[in-house]
């Protein structure tokens, strides 16, 4: 298995970061297994399970990012979960869902696009990828 998120390459950090967090959110809600089991440390502190496969976050220009979601979204065995641009234009939760419900999936521009399934699927949508600097 194993998880990728990809991240639009015109974000300045900030928003890249925001992008990452909100697409990952979902992913881990919707995908069971993907947390390790929490740390303890040596005086006892209890530090939150994390990602046990680890989570790559990469780049890429909007064509691609399209190309990424479409092509993880027509595979079964792959989930997938998007942040829309209009996540990041919008500051009201239901305007968000109206200015989504309004856009064609294929004219969608994306600020993130966060991707689970089977290691050589996931390789081949990804392909070589730069991972976000």
């Amino acid at each position: 298995m194993k998880w990728v998120v990809v991240v639009s390459a015109d974000l300045p950090a900030g928003r890249a970061a925001n992008a990452a967090i909100c697409a990952a959110a979902p992913t881990v809600a919707a995908v069971p297994g993907l947390l390790g089991s929490e740390a303890t440390d040596a005086e006892g502190t209890v530090h939150a399970a994390l990602p046990w496969l680890g989570c790559s976050v990469l780049v890429a220009d909007q064509a691609a990012l399209r190309a990424i979601r479409a092509k993880a979204a027509s595979r079964p065995d792959t989930f997938v979960a998007d942040v829309p641009a209009a996540a990041q234009s919008t500051r009201v939760y239901s305007d968000f869902i109206t200015a989504v419900g309004k856009a064609q999936t294929e004219d969608m521009d994306y600020c993130a696009v966060s991707i689970v399934g089977p290691l050589n699927r996931i390789d081949k949508i990804v392909g070589t990828l730069p991972l976000m600097p």
